[in-house]
C-alpha cells in the first residue's frame, strides 16, 4: 500500500489536496454568504429568517462540497466556488448598502 502512494505524481497529490481546501474553506464562505443573503432577503420575520437561512446554509455547505468533489480540475473548483461568492457578497451588500436589510 504504501509504494502505491509513493508512485503518484506530486502534481496529482496537490491538485488532490487543492480541491479538499477548496471544498472544506469554499464551501464554508459560500454556505456563510448564502445564510447571511438569504436572511436579508427572506420576506419572513428576522429571526425566522435567519433560522430559515442558516437551515438552507447545510444544504448549500453539501452541494458545494459534493461540487467540489465531483470536479476535474481544482480550478473549476475553485472557480465554481469563487464566482457565487462574488456574487452573493455583491447582493447582500447591494441590499445593506441601500437600507433594505
Amino acid at each position: 500500500m504504501k509504494d502505491k502512494f509513493a508512485t503518484l505524481p506530486m502534481s496529482c497529490r496537490l491538485a488532490v489536496t487543492s480541491r479538499v481546501l477548496a471544498a472544506v474553506f469554499g464551501g464554508y464562505l459560500v454556505a456563510a454568504l448564502a445564510s447571511v443573503t438569504l436572511a436579508q432577503w427572506l420576506p419572513l420575520g428576522r429571526a425566522d429568517a435567519l433560522v430559515t437561512g442558516m437551515a438552507v446554509s447545510f444544504l448549500v455547505y453539501l452541494v458545494a462540497v459534493l461540487w467540489c468533489i465531483a470536479c476535474r480540475t481544482a480550478w473549476s473548483a475553485w472557480v465554481g466556488l469563487l464566482v457565487p461568492s462574488v456574487i452573493l457578497a455583491t447582493v447582500s451588500g447591494v441590499v445593506r448598502g441601500l437600507g433594505l436589510a
